[in-house]
């Protein structure tokens, strides 16, 4: 029987099987912010442990910097407790070699933003980190997850993680996304129907012609948010776009490297053969404009359908009327025309220069509403100053939005870019937990498109009656 791909990238990186469920998996590339890493330097530190490969590693701040649209090497953190941990980072990488987009870097950003576009995400990688949206990486061929305090300490000491094996799942989307849809759409209405422990405790493959006409960016967004779906994984097999986007990039290999590269890339997939546990199978013309209505992202319906009525089942009776009560809202109800406070555009989901540029499309010439703040956050320096190359600041400044300076911002709210308590937020992050973007805050996740026009009408809105595409 042939193998899945996953099971290939897994054993082509197992050092030793630990047990008949466990190996010992080696990292191709271990990534670490200020929040999840300084516990893990601790414990090195207690042990009298070094890094043992600190060129495989690479550090970020981007949790709790702030995003104030001041000159980068004028950024500082004034939140103490947010400085301190930015600072300790700073000393941990410095001591052991590893290298840092610090915050006056102009190349900072969010992680999952920043390493592909500077090349180090490549076909057939394992990258660890400690953040759970290291899912992104399936986007390009590599299996990416994340990883906790323990086990980065573990990475950083070994180089290798000891590690459960995950079960195959595919997601299998055949046809063709209607005009105005996005990933973002389509991942939201996935979560939506398979739920949200609907694929914990495996490794998701993306298979179809709705996902192979997926740009690369837009795959980043659907492995990013498949981690919400419960899965420890997800992988998309490398073809023409992968390899596109990561040659253009890579700026470490030979030429002759490069090409074997090129040829080999391509060739990593299942078997025709291969078995997978678990396989679903959908139609991309079904998928609508996506908003969840509560706090999880399952919790989410087209923007022409009404919030279910409750459910016969107890369990998941209470957890939807506790979440309508925190969200405001009543079963059987549109979101069609719900008025909103804030927009947030930006995240590891929804950051990158294709998102800003469907923005900018929607908005251009038009007025975000006198209700409503607006934000964009870009997810790096190099989408930051792409951006204002291509004149989208200029648009998106003119229309009324705030034109900010990188980082994770109001998508976990660990800075001071904070909801107040009952605002409504139409957001392209990737989670609408209770608190998530403040405390009583409330979120509702969508695409770039459906958030812009939300922005300009003061409201939640289908975008495609809204807007007129060019």
């Amino acid at each position: 029987m042939g193998q899945t791909l996953y099971q290939k990238i897994v054993r082509s990186h197992t050092v030793f099987e630990v047990d008949a469920q466990h190996v010992a998996l080696y990292a191709d590339l271990h990534i670490m912010n200020e929040y999840t890493s300084p516990q893990a330097f601790a414990g090195l530190g207690e042990k009298g442990l070094s890094v043992r490969c600190p060129e495989k590693q690479m550090g970020i701040v981007d949790h709790v910097i702030p995003t104030h649209p001041v000159p980068v090497n004028k950024r500082t953190i004034a939140i103490d407790a947010a400085a301190h941990q930015a600072a300790n980072f700073t000393r941990n990488c410095e001591k052991h070699g590893i290298h840092l987009f610090d915050i006056n870097d102009p190349e900072q950003g969010i992680e999952h933003v920043v390493a592909p576009e500077i090349g180090l995400i490549r076909p057939g990688m394992v990258v660890l980190c400690g953040d759970s949206h290291t899912t992104t990486y399936g986007a390009l061929g590599a299996l990416g997850f994340g990883i906790g305090t323990s086990e980065v300490e573990h990475v950083l000491a070994t180089q290798t993680l000891i590690y459960r094996v995950a079960g195959d799942m595919r997601i299998h989307v055949d046809g063709t996304l209607a005009h105005g849809i996005t990933s973002k759409d389509l991942v939201l209405h996935l979560i939506s129907r398979i739920g949200a422990q609907g694929a914990r405790g495996y490794v998701v493959e993306y298979t179809g012609t709705a996902i192979r006409a997926l740009s690369a960016e837009a795959r980043m967004t659907l492995c990013n948010m498949t981690v919400e779906a419960g899965a420890r994984g997800a992988l998309i097999a490398p073809d023409a776009t992968t390899v596109q986007y990561v040659a253009e990039r890579v700026k470490d290999l030979a030429p002759e490297v490069l090409n074997e590269a090129l040829t080999r890339w391509p060739q990593l997939r299942s078997d025709d053969d291969a078995a997978f546990d678990v396989t679903f199978d959908f139609d991309a013309r079904d998928v609508a404009p996506f908003v969840t209505w509560g706090t999880s992202p399952d919790q989410a319906i087209g923007i022409t359908a009404q919030i279910p009525a409750l459910s016969d089942n107890e369990a998941d009776r209470h957890d939807a009327a506790k979440a309508l009560r925190y969200m405001g809202l009543d079963a059987g109800q549109s979101l069609d025309g719900l008025p909103i406070d804030h927009v947030f555009i930006g995240s590891c989901t929804n950051a990158r220069i294709e998102d800003l540029r469907a923005v900018a499309d929607i908005v251009r010439g038009r007025q975000v509403a006198s209700t409503v703040r607006a934000m964009v956050v870009p997810g790096s320096g190099r989408v930051r100053d792409q951006a204002e190359r291509e004149g989208i600041a200029d648009v998106l400044t003119a229309a009324g939005f705030e034109w900010r300076q990188p980082g994770c911002s109001m998508c976990l709210a660990m800075n001071d870019d904070i909801l107040k308590p009952g605002q409504r937020c139409a957001s392209t992050t990737n989670r609408n937990f209770e608190g998530r973007q403040g405390r009583g805050a409330r979120t509702h996740l969508m695409s770039p498109a459906m958030a812009a026009a939300a922005a300009l009408a003061g409201r939640i809105v289908d975008v495609r009656k809204e807007i007129t595409y060019g």
